[in-house]
């Protein structure tokens, strides 16, 4: 079943083997809402970085930065919603720590029916899955509609934040400087890189590296693609920098990276373009 079709998945299948998956700072082609049942954890979304719980509910929309640093006991399941669905979803990012526990129940209950029916090869299960995850839709807005759910005023630095933060998945593939995205947000380098910093306790040039790291990894482990197709759709003149940029934030090279993930399932790799390598990356 491939990320491209609706489905839940557990904290476990999403990553947690491979922390750097959901640690690093990202964003994916599909919508997400995570559940988190057990643990503790930290998320970074919209510019800045708070505390995950029990009980917490995160909605995350196509193409939004994001990353997770989760505990070791943390769990919870995944929502994976295909772009282009005819469900009602949320324009933005919402993180809800829910209290009530009936309405904990709830969640957790229609999660598991829809689980259910993607693990059973039933007649009109896909009907089925697409019937919950409905109601897991109009359990979000439902939630988010109440005022306990309002979101917290934002700083002047937290709200530049966010929109750094917004702009890192159109421009991480051009290799733009600290100088560029200051000056499209109208500040000064400082003060974006010291904003940046107190909101989300990493510095503006980290999240965009993490970006650039994780779309590499994702592709030298995933793809059969030449490491100099994937250096190339970076922004990196050649090769052989791209290698020590990988040597430099990883530790290994590209061909290492592979080798590692080579005893893993490989998916299909399309013909190489622009479009086919950044719908894998």
């Amino acid at each position: 079943m491939s990320e491209t079709s609706l489905q839940i998945k557990t904290l476990s299948q999403m990553g947690s083997a491979d922390p750097w998956r959901l640690g690093l700072a990202h964003d994916a082609p599909y919508n997400m809402l995570f559940w988190f049942t057990r643990g503790q954890g930290r998320i970074l979304l919209e510019g800045r970085r708070r505390g995950l719980g029990p009980h917490n509910a995160v909605y995350i929309p196509a193409g939004t930065l994001f990353s997770l640093d989760l505990g070791a006991q943390s769990l919870g399941q995944a929502v994976i919603i295909p772009v282009g669905t005819q469900l009602r979803l949320p324009d933005m990012p919402r993180h809800l720590r829910v209290r009530d526990v009936l309405v904990q129940s709830e969640l957790s209950g229609i999660i598991e029916a829809a689980h259910r029916e993607q693990s059973q090869s039933r007649p009109l299960a896909h009907d089925a899955l697409e019937a919950h995850v409905a109601l897991i839709s109009v359990w979000l807005r439902g939630q988010i509609a109440l005022e306990e759910h309002v979101p917290n005023t934002r700083t002047a630095g937290e709200r530049l934040s966010k929109r750094f933060t917004q702009m890192i998945p159109k421009h991480y593939t051009t290799g733009a400087s600290m100088a560029f995205y200051a000056a499209e947000l109208g500040v000064t380098p400082t003060h974006l890189i010291r904003a940046v910093k107190a909101a989300t306790g990493k510095t503006a040039a980290d999240l965009a590296t993490e970006r650039v790291v994780h779309a590499a990894r994702s592709l030298l482990e995933n793809t059969s693609y030449p490491a100099r197709n994937v250096a190339e759709h970076l922004g990196f003149g050649s090769a052989a920098y791209f290698t020590r940029f990988m040597q430099q934030h990883t530790g290994r090279s590209p061909s290492q990276l592979r080798k590692i993930a080579s005893g893993k399932p490989a998916k299909a790799t399309p013909p190489f373009t622009p479009r086919a390598i950044a719908q894998n990356a």
